[in-house]
């Protein structure tokens, strides 16, 4: 299945235990036009589409379908944080790869 913006909105404001409601006060709008936008009947402003993606700390492109992978935001770490969480990843990965070729 080929993501959507709508499908991307729904995955990350069920990821982040939120209701359509919860995320239209957070942004300035009302449940519906984020219900509109979940099931693409609708699409975002470039304005909205900038909040929504600054709430769910993902990038733009993301949201779009352009990049496939999620950013974490790591500008308010330490280097020593930043290290840890280059390390986790990385181990992850390859745990994932191994998980994957059996």
């Amino acid at each position: 299945m080929i993501d959507t913006l709508g499908s991307r909105l729904r995955q990350l404001r069920q990821s982040k235990k939120l209701r359509q409601e919860q995320v239209a006060d957070l942004i300035g709008l009302n449940k519906s036009a984020i219900s509109a936008y979940e099931t693409n009947t609708r699409q975002p402003s470039y304005d909205i589409l900038i909040r929504l993606a600054t709430l769910y700390r993902v990038s733009t492109d993301y949201l779009l379908g352009c990049q496939g992978n999620r950013m974490i935001d790591v500008s308010n770490l330490t280097e020593a944080e930043f290290a840890l969480i280059t390390e986790l990843v990385a181990d992850m990965t390859e745990k994932n790869k191994r998980l994957e070729e059996l």
